[in-house]
């Protein structure tokens, strides 16, 4: 396919945050990718907490990982085709392994046999057909990093205790080393100095998007947010900022899953930040896989069809949203076949 006019490309690059806005409102519908060495095992993006693997086995997967079918291309030709305005990647999601060059850990996709920067391709590719791009990050979860806060630090939370911070392993992990709060502060320069290649290596991009937000209300006094939101547009003024629900109302927009509503377990901060967030641009996202982000091969002949997309789409616009829609790439980085099918049968209709 040939590159988008320039006009095209230039929709997807706005210089102020009231651009990006403006253009983000009239997108609609963006394709969201979930892809790490966790897709290596078929089971899923979580499949590192739910199964207990320890950190060093788990780390063994980046010898696995060789993304020799990603084709950034061929994902935004797609894209394209369904209909879709942006393309959202993780680059970094709860088990730490970054799809982009960094200097903050060797658990990355170039340091793997890929021996690829997955985002850097993506967003050339992007730029060069006019979608915006967007890169999902886990702010607020990490279960490698040795200063993350623990499993029983979450749980004794007084607004919203939550289990998932680490898996839960029989006998304690060696490479944890979080005892006390002021340990975080590790985890957070880590965390900003991430953001910073992100967002300096790249050139401008259309936003971040930050998760979960779990992470967040179980032990908000932990994370800078002020911080870490002015630290974003000091460095790309033009670039949004979403936090599922919200943290603290500073995002520009909000991207629960599945359905408009405020998030049910996030206790007292939850509900203060939805009263501030509720009548913001709502973005929903949700997969193409029945519950999972992360291929699972369980769910194969299971994805959702074309007729569930376009109802998906009429429920988003409905409420003057957009769809944020995902699929878990196959180990090698290649589209699954079914959502292949569907998202042009999407295209196919949306243009008829």
């Amino acid at each position: 396919m040939a590159a988008a006019p320039l006009a095209a490309r230039a929709a997807a690059s706005p210089r102020t945050r009231e651009e990006s806005m403006a253009w983000f409102r009239k997108a609609r519908f963006g394709l969201f990718m979930h892809y790490g060495v966790y897709s290596v095992l078929g089971r899923g993006e979580w499949v590192q907490l739910r199964e207990a693997i320890p950190v060093a086995e788990y780390s063994k997967l980046k010898e696995q990982f060789t993304a020799d079918k990603f084709d950034a291309g061929k994902i935004c030709d797609m894209a394209l085709s369904a209909g879709m305005k942006y393309v959202n990647l993780t680059a970094r999601h709860h088990d730490s392994f970054c799809l982009f060059k960094t200097n903050e850990t060797d658990f990355n996709s170039v340091n793997s046999p890929a021996r690829r920067d997955l985002i850097g391709e993506l967003t050339q590719a992007c730029r060069k057909r006019g979608l915006g791009i967007f890169y999902y990050y886990s702010y607020a979860l990490d279960w490698r990093h040795p200063y993350f806060y623990s499993r029983e630090y979450g749980l004794a939370s007084s607004n919203a205790p939550w289990g998932s911070a680490r898996p839960n392993y029989k006998t304690p992990e060696p490479s944890y080393k979080f005892s006390k709060p002021e340990d975080f502060q590790h985890y957070i320069r880590f965390v900003h100095n991430q953001l910073r290649e992100l967002l300096t290596q790249y050139g401008p991009i259309s936003g971040i998007w930050l998760d979960p937000i779990m992470g967040y209300y179980c032990r908000p006094e932990l994370f800078p947010i002020e911080e870490t939101y002015a630290l974003i547009r000091k460095l790309q003024p033009q670039c949004l900022i979403c936090f599922k629900q919200g943290a603290n109302g500073d995002e520009d927009y909000v991207a629960p899953e599945r359905t408009l509503a405020p998030h049910k377990s996030g206790g007292e901060v939850a509900r203060k930040v939805w009263e501030k967030n509720k009548n913001k641009l709502p973005e929903i996202c949700d997969t193409l896989q029945e519950r999972v982000w992360g291929y699972q091969k369980a769910d194969d002949k299971k994805h959702r069809d074309a007729d569930w997309v376009m109802k998906t789409l009429d429920y988003c616009k409905s409420i003057n949203g957009n769809l944020l829609l995902n699929t878990g790439p196959l180990p090698d980085g290649s589209i699954h076949l079914e959502d292949v099918a569907t998202l042009r049968e999407v295209g196919r209709r949306l243009k008829a």
